[in-house]
């Protein structure tokens, strides 16, 4: 019997619509493999760079280059990050796209010799890197994280013992930490003390994490409804489109409820919350993107929420949601998710193919 396959899929904004050009609809779309397959991605706005068998290649609308002697990247809109063993560099976006990266680079920091397989970027050693200036921050000497997610404006780090730590904007309540205000220096998230984290994710201002156990919380800001929990801009966009469909003389009296109910929504979560999937199903990873959430359970199902406005969530359509869907079309394929990664307005895919 075959080994099953792994493929990488993709749903929503694509490189064709960063340039201006007419998108290839919701998708799924299948990344087209390199020598040996696709192993990992690192989705930007307009472009990705992924890992094959050869190593590493950028891609973006009609463009395919190949970075050779990189084995990591940290891509932005306006730089693109590479590591290697002995350093770490920074190229400015159109340079790095065009393959002129032969010149000074914006940024550049040799590495000291360490483990064989050091923690992922954007870890470094001493701290962390960002994929715009000033691209290199030290941690504090008594945080030793194995892994560390970026936001828009905060940062989260997950300790060697599990801790959660976060730190930067918090405007929008998404370092979990009860209140709005910032934080200059790694904190610990108190809400989560005693519960060890498996795995962290920072969207643009919200903020996830799994548990050793399978457990899924969430908190910051819920305005697309991407903490799956009540929104009101949803829950009006969907009053919105009923009146549309019924014409204007029930407008009027469906206004009130929805303000009598108010209170049941979520704009902000400023801790951590507990969030239940369907079959009180368990998670093994997730991602952010700017205003969604992926995860993929313990069974190989993925499920997703939040904005969907370019077909990210995988349901087919543009609608957004506050509730978990499973994606169906995987399922219908019989294809088992294991990986799951987030673009700003993307979801890329890793299954198995029978």
């Amino acid at each position: 019997m075959a080994a099953p396959r792994r493929a990488w899929l993709l749903f929503g904004f694509s490189p064709e619509e960063a340039a201006g050009e007419p998108g290839p609809g919701p998708g799924p779309r299948r990344l087209e493999s390199g020598p040996g397959g696709i192993r990992r991605v690192w989705p930007a706005w307009s472009y990705v760079v992924v890992e094959t068998g050869a190593g590493l290649e950028v891609r973006s609308a009609g463009l395919r280059r190949r970075l050779p002697g990189w084995a990591e990247a940290l891509p932005s809109e306006s730089h693109l990050l590479l590591r290697r063993r002995a350093a770490a560099r920074a190229w400015p976006r159109a340079a790095a796209l065009r393959g002129a990266r032969r010149g000074a680079p914006a940024w550049s920091r040799a590495l000291p010799p360490g483990p064989r397989r050091p923690p992922p970027l954007p870890l470094l050693p001493g701290g962390f890197a960002t994929p715009r200036p000033p691209f290199f921050a030290a941690l504090p000497a008594g945080v030793r994280a194995r892994g560390l997610a970026l936001g828009h404006e905060h940062v989260l780090a997950l300790g060697d013992a599990g801790e959660t730590y976060a730190w930067g904007g918090g405007r929008h309540g998404q370092l979990g930490h009860g209140s709005l205000e910032s934080e200059p220096q790694p904190r610990l998230v108190e809400a989560l003390a005693g519960v060890p984290m498996q795995a962290v994710a920072a969207g643009g201002w919200h903020s996830a994490s799994v548990s050793a156990a399978g457990d899924l919380y969430v908190w910051g800001w819920n305005e697309s409804g991407q903490l799956a929990l009540p929104s009101k801009a949803l829950a009006e966009e969907r009053a919105q489109d009923e009146d549309t469909g019924a014409g204007d003389t029930e407008l009027r009296p469906r206004q009130a409820p929805l303000a009598a109910e108010d209170a049941a929504f979520i704009s902000i979560q400023a801790f951590p919350a507990l969030l239940d999937l369907p079959q009180d199903l368990e998670v093994s990873k997730v991602s952010c993107g700017s205003r969604h959430t992926a995860v993929v359970t313990r069974g190989g199902e993925l499920y997703t929420w939040g904005w969907g406005k370019y077909g990210q969530l995988g349901h087919g359509d543009n609608a957004s949601s506050d509730q978990p869907r499973r994606v169906e079309c995987l399922v219908a394929e019989g294809l088992r998710a294991e990986e799951v990664v987030c673009g700003p307005w993307t979801t890329y895919v890793c299954v198995l193919e029978p």
